[in-house]
């Protein structure tokens, strides 16, 4: 492995040539413009989705379920990239990949805002999902893994809090454009803020050369990553955070309409949702504050059992405003600390070297939960006719979610 150099750069030198001298602010500076790049990465490819896909069925004449399966194939799409791309960006840097990505992500979305039939919708998500898996965390992550070592659950944390506010900015934005000028155009704006913002940023200040040996890393070959498999911490890690995911990436497409559902406006609606994002903010936060006196897994531990008590509280609202907030506070501290244990757990129990294959591995599994959650959601939901089912399901895996976590961490 390639140490850091010890040797002053400037900072120009330091994002063309490779990983800047660890915690210097040239490091720093990629953090904060990761920050920029995940809000609009996330709120134009994973969030905008739930406040188009009403127009987008209109327009094409598409049942619900088969709208969200092309979202589903996206996410599916991005979860078996996962584990190539990080492998690929210990080796090679992150700013081929991450420019390319958002490159792809605005050719692409402007491609959605003309689709006129399914299968051109499934074709052009799919592609979607090949962007997702070059922009969204797991590439950051292991992006922030080439330049910081002790202090990558920092770098992680600090990432996250500004990454936070994806949904609170989107969504509101999204629900203007789309009321304004029709889905169509919100598309194509979104579209432009991934080309003239991220293609820049990510061609400028990531860093352009790996680890290149990542030999000594828990899944840097096949016999290491079959150890991994093997591990029954491992699996059931795995099987929490993706249980996990079941709930948020479930709620990320349908939290708009269940709560429309319980007799909100779709304006009510929307903002209640956004707050989601503040809470999310105000978890990492916290985190943050606690980084150097608790472990990740602890936190995550909090985090895995907050989960299960916001989904009873969201089935028991009804149209009551006060309770929904309760539901938002515990969710959205819940969802902001798991993006983070996500990506720091695994280093803090197999180490750092080679992790971005180590955490595309862990993420495999979630990400294709991600996938498949909306679409499962929109099953029980036509099956049963209502969306209390769908949050008795959540609730299911939340708690399903916590057990998993403490089982593997009991010792």
């Amino acid at each position: 492995m390639v140490p850091p150099s010890t040797t002053p750069e400037s900072p120009r030198s330091a994002a063309r040539n490779g990983p800047p001298a660890e915690e210097g602010w040239a490091a720093w500076r990629i953090v904060a413009a990761l920050g920029v790049t995940q809000i609009i990465s996330w709120g134009s490819l994973y969030y905008a989705f739930a406040v188009v896909m009403d127009g987008v069925r209109n327009d094409l004449g598409a049942s619900y379920p088969v709208v969200v399966g092309a979202y589903s194939v996206a996410v599916l799409v991005s979860g078996f990239a996962a584990a190539p791309v990080g492998r690929y960006i210990d080796r090679h840097g992150a700013r081929v990949p991450m420019t390319a990505g958002s490159l792809a992500a605005a050719v692409l979305l402007a491609a959605f805002s003309q689709v006129a039939s399914v299968p051109a919708l499934y074709l052009v998500w799919a592609g979607i999902g090949c962007a997702m898996a070059l922009v969204l965390y797991e590439p950051a992550f292991a992006s922030l893994a080439l330049v910081f070592r002790a202090n990558l659950r920092r770098a992680i944390t600090g990432l996250t809090l500004v990454a936070g506010f994806a949904s609170t900015v989107f969504w509101p934005l999204t629900q203007w454009l789309d009321s304004h000028w029709g889905w169509r155009t919100a598309i194509v704006v979104l579209a432009a803020l991934n080309l003239v913002v991220c293609v820049p940023l990510h061609a400028w200040i990531l860093p352009r050369q790996g680890r290149g040996d990542t030999s000594r890393g828990a899944a840097s070959d096949p016999a290491g990553r079959a150890r991994l498999l093997r591990d029954p911490r491992f699996r059931w890690i795995a099987a929490a955070f993706t249980l996990n995911m079941l709930a948020q990436a479930s709620l990320s497409v349908h939290l708009l309409a269940i709560l429309q559902e319980k007799g909100f406006s779709a304006v009510a609606a929307a903002w209640l949702a956004a707050l989601v994002g503040p809470m999310q903010v105000a978890s990492r936060v916290v985190e943050l504050a606690v980084a150097s006196r608790v472990k990740a897994v602890q936190v995550a531990a909090l985090a895995t059992l907050a989960a299960p008590v916001a989904m009873a509280v969201l089935l028991l609202a009804g149209g009551d405003p006060s309770w929904v907030v309760v539901f938002v506070i515990l969710y959205g501290a819940s969802c902001g600390v798991m993006t983070i244990v996500r990506g720091t757990v695994p280093a803090e129990i197999w180490g750092r070297d080679g992790y971005g294959a180590l955490a595309g591995l862990m993420a495999t599994p979630v990400i294709l939960m991600r996938a498949v959650a909306p679409s499962l959601a929109a099953a029980v939901l036509a099956a049963s006719g209502s969306y209390a089912a769908v949050e008795g399901m959540l609730l299911a895996a939340s708690l399903m979610s916590a057990v998993a976590f403490l089982a593997a961490t009991r010792r």
